[in-house]
């Protein structure tokens, strides 16, 4: 059975395979023996290779191990972890915050405690996975609304009377896209309709508004009346997820939250230095601004070449080429020109709108980025995709 499968999607062009890395995620990488750039890292900012990150982690290990050894209710809660959340919490202006192991643990733990079966989710088409396996999970009535559409959004929730309560979720900066959500009319339509907005921030985090601290701030939005979703292990270059909000709403998610629960905490570590990582965005905002001069530069090149992107608004370049085939044989050139950008395919996508994925980090140089742009021109033109 599974040969059969396997050759299907070998077939469709949709087979994926692990690539061994044996270096760091940074600019230029070991990729099975070959020394090649890397443009597939969310590591915005650099981070995770940051001297005063990597010391933090390796001190947390002298004084608390490598693992937890328990769930946080149970006997793991250290103190990396309430320090972290106390932090993550001023950072985005919420009372509290929450720790998880994952992003993904995050969105499956936090939605089905904010809603049930008798329940209405009202969830952008282009939601990343984990939050719809979470609305699957809370078996609320889930309905779908356009990508970025607040008018459908608006008669979606005017047909809600009969539901205990609504949820309302989107991505800030959405992962495959790179576009924004228009958090402004979504969070006006939230209000009006009395309905809780939670915004997965993964890729806004340390990355949007004038200090870093997401798409709310971007905005200029109020953030009391938004719960906001994010991630450690992109711009602040650790590993987890977490959620901040009211003190009883983080109360809450400790006693209801099962992916928080029933697992064994995060490595004392990865707290502390995510821990650190904060710091050091808020203490060298010309990270945010490198990277942003940084996509600025990749951007124009691309555009002016003449490949189609997304209406992207963020470090996530990506170069519509819709057929999978063609998105894998670009791929395949382009590391053998020495520059890993992978294809994302279907499922992760919708089908027919295959694309290569670039993100851009801070740590890129202007070299790295024009060896970058005459690969994609030379493979672009080899394969008829410009």
């Amino acid at each position: 059975m599974f040969k059969e499968d396997l050759q299907t999607l070998a077939q469709q062009h949709l087979l994926r395979e692990l690539s061994l890395i044996n270096s760091p995620s940074a600019p230029v990488i070991s990729l099975e023996g070959r020394e090649v750039l890397l443009f597939a890292s969310n590591n915005y900012l650099g981070l995770a290779n940051h001297p005063q990150v990597k010391d933090a982690a390796i001190k947390a290990i002298e004084k608390f191990g490598v693992g937890s050894g328990a769930s946080r209710l149970i006997s793991g809660n250290v103190t990396p972890h309430h320090t972290l959340e106390g932090e993550l919490a001023c950072f985005k202006d919420a009372e509290a915050a929450l720790t998880f192991s994952s992003g993904y643990a995050t969105n499956i733990g936090v939605i089905p405690s904010l809603a049930t079966v008798d329940s209405l989710i009202l969830a952008d088409r282009l939601c990343h996975a984990s939050l719809i396996d979470g609305c699957r999970l809370s078996r609320a009535t889930l309905r779908v609304f356009h990508h970025n559409d607040v008018d459908n959004l608006k008669r979606l929730l005017s047909k809600q009377r009969s539901h205990a309560s609504t949820l309302i979720l989107t991505e800030g900066v959405f992962s495959m896209d790179g576009d924004v959500a228009p958090l402004p009319e979504i969070a006006r339509l939230a209000k009006e309709f009395d309905a809780t907005l939670l915004i997965d921030d993964a890729h806004g985090t340390g990355v949007m508004g004038t200090t870093g601290r997401g798409t709310v701030e971007h905005f200029g939005l109020d953030p009391r009346r938004i719960l906001q979703m994010g991630t450690l292990s992109k711009a602040l270059g650790s590993s987890g997820g977490f959620v901040a909000g009211p003190k009883e709403f983080v109360a809450y998610l400790i006693n209801t939250s099962r992916s928080f629960i029933y697992t064994t905490a995060p490595p004392p570590a990865t707290a502390a230095a995510a821990s650190a990582a904060l710091g050091i965005i808020q203490q060298e905002p010309q990270r945010r601004a490198k990277l942003w001069r940084n996509r600025e530069f990749l951007y124009n090149g691309l555009v002016a070449m003449g490949f189609q992107l997304t209406s992207t608004q963020s470090p996530i370049l990506p170069i519509m080429v819709n057929d999978p085939e063609l998105g894998v044989q670009m791929s395949h050139r382009l590391r053998e020109e020495g520059v890993w950008i992978p294809a994302v395919r279907p499922p992760t996508v919708p089908k027919g709108t295959s694309r290569l994925r670039i993100t851009v980090t801070a740590d890129h140089s202007l070299e790295h980025l024009e060896t970058a742009l005459r690969a994609l021109q030379k493979v672009g033109k080899a394969l008829k995709a410009l």
